[in-house]
């Protein structure tokens, strides 16, 4: 501990945001941050607690509370106050592949978890993340090492997001020959087109990307493995493979008028506006427009928030959120204690450039739609809402959502966005694998497991555990390279905490 009273003597500082009006003017990152000799204070804050929550990753009450990585924050933090940057990279590399990315969009579950955060402010423990991996690409610590020694086995991953890169890493790492299959023209997977540029710009992805191959990684994109290359030949010329594609099927609204010309999946929205933005800036035009348009985004998460940031910057006339649960407290509710996560009420940075622009906050609560309202050519020009209500069943004694008389309501809309989350694994992918899926349509193994029914066929990330976040998509793609090398090798030095 470097700083007994750090907690005390020092407040919660981090990063700077570009003003909102002037941020849509662009699609870049737009937080300037401390200086390395402040962002050293905000290390000494950390208590390096007796029993550090930052760093559990368990689930309380259903929900995660701390790092499902088991980053060692206390250690790291410690660290960064001393000024042993060097130091600070190695440690957090141990248990994370890829800190550039989650110190940027990670929600920061250690932070929800600090025991500083219980009584005052958590320490800054993303941004000091930030610092030690970007200090450490200026620095020349995060260089290419590649394994000394090869195994001679061949192991395929498909799938380049998240869990598929971490996997790749890893088992790179223990000297296999790796290879992954990618079916967009870049790497990245989520990352690379679910993730709008102004929370992680692309150049950061490449950058690790880049690294991974002179480590020793093949990529190989623009290959939808299942359609372009079959199941059975990537099988006969890899000893294992391993499924990480993703939660890719989109949940759909079914209301009259679906049908309607200007109806789209965030996703799609989201991903085509990224691709046209690096291939062209914009300017092919091969993008979905919300330019001069009343945009109703139906969800809430923070796929909705990316809509609504990415809508604004394209100049959409107008931005309604629909969300069907009522809005969160502001505050910690006394049945949601400290240090379970806190189901608070969040201003994301999208919402916040709603209300800079149009002068309130875009979301409707408590909401859903009844219709898509089209005009006579089949183009969308209104969406009918309904207000809901929460009441209990008498017969299941579960709370329902109830739609409230006379409560309908016209909103003018000439495009729609759809983010109301992912339904699981997309079936021609488990069909050629001939892999077994749970109800949900995940891809199913045993609990705690990574095997999955067919031999040699593993599996990682969302298309295992469903729609989640990035690092519990790490955690994933770490845990499957241990599971694969202990089935390559008989044993395994994979670290997994």
């Amino acid at each position: 501990m470097g700083k007994p009273t750090g907690f005390i003597d020092y407040k919660r500082e981090t990063s700077r945001a570009e003003e909102p009006k002037s941020r849509i003017s662009h699609f870049n990152e737009f937080h300037t941050h401390l200086p390395k000799e402040k962002q050293q204070l905000q290390g000494a804050r950390c208590m390096e607690c007796g029993v550090p929550f930052c760093q559990s990753g368990m689930n309380i009450m259903g929900m995660a509370s701390g790092c499902p990585l088991h980053n060692l924050i206390p250690e790291w933090n410690d660290l960064v106050y001393s000024g042993n940057w060097e130091q600070a990279y190695e440690r957090l590399k141990k248990t994370n592949n890829f800190p550039e990315f989650t110190s940027r969009v990670c929600p920061a579950l250690c932070e929800a978890a600090c025991t500083c955060g219980l009584n005052g402010d958590a320490v800054a423990t993303k941004e000091n993340e930030y610092a030690i991996i970007e200090n450490a690409y200026a620095e020349g610590y995060a260089v290419p090492k590649p394994p000394k020694v090869r195994t001679g086995k061949k192991v395929a991953v498909v799938g380049s997001g998240p869990s598929g890169l971490a996997c790749a890493d890893q088992l790179n790492k223990r000297g296999h020959s790796v290879t992954v299959f990618e079916r967009s023209d870049r790497i990245g997977g989520l990352l690379m087109y679910g993730i709008p540029n102004m929370k992680l710009e692309k150049h950061i992805i490449d950058r690790k990307v880049k690294i991974m191959e002179e480590e020793g990684v093949t990529f190989v994109t623009g290959t939808d493995v299942g359609k372009d290359k079959k199941a059975a030949q990537l099988l006969s010329e890899f000893d294992k493979v391993v499924l990480c594609c993703g939660a890719s099927n989109p949940r759909d609204i079914k209301a009259p008028g679906r049908d309607a010309k200007g109806i789209y999946f965030a996703v799609d929205f989201l991903s085509r506006t990224t691709k046209s933005l690096l291939d062209s800036n914009l300017e092919d035009g091969n993008y979905v427009s919300a330019k001069g348009k009343d945009v109703i985004i139906i969800g809430g998460g923070d796929t909705g928030n990316d809509c609504v940031g990415t809508s604004i910057r394209q100049g959409a006339k107008s931005v309604t959120q629909i969300e069907m649960m009522p809005k969160a407290p502001d505050t910690r509710a006394e049945n949601n204690p400290w240090p379970e996560w806190p189901k608070i009420c969040k201003t994301d940075y999208g919402q916040e450039e709603a209300i800079a622009m149009f002068g309130h906050d875009p979301r409707i609560y408590e909401s859903t739609v009844k219709e898509f309202i089209k005009d006579k050519k089949g183009d969308l020009k209104a969406v009918k809402i309904v207000k809901l209500s929460w009441e209990k069943n008498p017969e299941t004694g579960r709370m329902e959502m109830k739609e409230v008389p006379e409560s309908e309501q016209i909103l003018n809309a000439q495009l729609v966005l759809i983010a109301a989350g992912f339904l699981g694994s997309q079936k021609y992918v488990t069909d050629a694998f001939k892999v077994e899926v749970n109800e949900r349509t995940n891809v199913k193994t045993e609990p705690g497991a990574y095997q999955t029914s067919a031999e040699h066929v593993f599996t990682a990330g969302d298309m295992h555990r469903g729609q989640s976040l990035v690092v519990w998509a790490i955690r994933e793609g770490r845990e499957v390279a241990k599971a694969v090398d202990l089935s390559l090798m008989g044993y395994s030095n994979l670290y997994v905490q």
